[in-house]
């Protein structure tokens, strides 16, 4: 049987930060190191990024209210709270966003309604609660009180991916099934200040964001842009378990995210690849840019930049991912979502046109998955503009003179290793 996302809806909390004021508030921070505050700049700047949402109202360089939590409109300073603080504003922020952005999903299905909803499957890795959304979404939109309901809680970037798996799945198994995914990430929960690259590269990308999809393996007629889920693989790279890491500190959720990151997928993409594309016997040695849709979950500029030269990707073929990245950052499970939303929205040049999608997170793990999307165009999407934020050479060179600095070559000898830095400044 065919299973098919029928529907693609997107959310973002109302708050804006805007890179270059961003950049400058983390730059200003007491306790950063000369190197530091060149690391703020250059990762903010270099990043490929415009604007980004946040569910922390406070970070509006506008906001200013009594006890501020995580930042001090009048000093200037960065806060920094505890988990248990970061996880109570989660659960009342992500609530409404799983509602919102299920509610859309449901109703952009003209040929079913919330009772048909069998499933639901919820993801997140930026917070927990319980009774957790997936609850709150059954009684929120009216569901039945018997949906079967499951939760994918902390597996980072690629979790879109599984839980879509995992829909096709019910599907095949019941065919009158229709599942509901909804994923909600607020990565901005997290962030401090700190002269941690690590730290400071995760301030420099993450935002917040939902997604939701209704699938269902049932015969409807196509009235809008539909993905058909052709197939899903998992591959874990062979280096890179210590290079990309997610844990749960006393001062928030703690992201390791290594400059190696991509090297480790330009060395082992097309391996991670192969798997997925041995499935269809049509792509048997052909060029990856015969493909015509790539769903790239956009971790940041330079891992595309990777994965767009080590599989000769156009620039048109990336458009979708850098311009979601360009407009709301890293959303964590979210982003290829909205990725995926961007393609399917594209004006359709064939009846049936193939989409790869790929998601990178701990371990290191590469989600795959082929789509074929059929349908008629919903609305066209504009190209790229010649000012979207492509980096200037002078800001990709700092970063790797940084890089260089910070992370030792893994082929010189011992005494190259990079130089210690400082622990996290904490409360700013």
């Amino acid at each position: 049987m065919t299973v098919t996302l029928r529907s693609l809806e997107t959310a973002v909390p109302p708050t804006i930060l805007i890179q270059p004021e961003a950049r400058d508030v983390f730059a200003a921070q007491p306790g950063l190191t000369r190197l530091g505050q060149r690391l703020v700049r250059t990762c903010f700047d270099s990043a490929a990024i415009d604007t980004r949402h946040t569910a922390v109202a406070e970070m509006s360089l506008d906001f200013r209210g009594p006890n501020p939590v995580f930042y001090d409109g009048d000093s200037g300073l960065l806060l920094n709270p505890s988990t248990k603080v970061r996880n109570d504003l989660f659960a009342a922020e992500a609530t409404p966003l799983f509602i919102e952005a299920a509610s859309k999903a449901v109703a952009a299905c003209p040929d079913l309604v919330a009772e048909d909803i069998t499933h639901v499957v919820t993801v997140s890795c930026t917070g927990f609660f319980n009774p957790g959304p997936d609850y709150k979404i059954v009684r929120a939109l009216g569901l039945n009180p018997s949906v079967q309901r499951y939760h994918l809680g902390f597996m980072g970037c690629y979790a879109a991916f599984p839980a879509l798996r995992a829909a096709k799945a019910f599907c095949e198994a019941d065919p009158k099934a229709v599942v509901l995914v909804v994923s909600v990430e607020l990565c901005s929960l997290h962030v401090r200040t700190s002269n941690d690259p690590d730290t400071i590269m995760g301030s420099s990308l993450f935002a917040d964001g939902a997604a939701a999809a209704v699938v269902t393996g049932r015969e409807l007629p196509l009235t809008a842009p539909a993905l058909e889920l052709d197939h899903f693989e998992t591959v874990l790279t062979p280096v890179g378990e210590d290079s990309m890491a997610w844990n749960i500190g006393d001062h928030g959720f703690e992201m390791v995210l290594d400059t190696y990151v991509p090297k480790i997928i330009d060395e082992h993409i097309v391996e991670a690849l192969k798997p997925l594309l041995d499935n269809e016997p049509a792509l048997e040695g052909r060029p990856y840019s015969d493909i015509r849709h790539w769903a790239i979950h956009p971790g940041g500029r330079s891992i595309l930049d990777k994965v767009q030269a080590k599989l000769e990707l156009s620039e048109d073929q990336l458009v979708p991912a850098r311009e979601t990245l360009r407009n709301f950052g890293n959303m964590s499970s979210a982003t290829v979502m909205f990725v995926l939303k961007h393609i399917m929205e594209q004006p359709a040049e064939q009846p049936r046109e193939t989409i790869c999608g790929m998601a990178f997170g701990p371990g290191l793990t590469v989600e795959t998955g082929l789509f074929t999307k059929v349908g008629p165009p919903t609305s066209v999407l504009p190209e790229v503009g010649q000012t979207a934020s492509a980096q200037s050479a002078s800001a990709q060179e700092e970063l790797a003179i940084l890089d260089a600095e910070i992370v030792p070559d893994p082929t010189a000898a011992p005494q190259t290793a990079a130089p210690q830095t400082a622990a996290p400044a904490g409360n700013a």
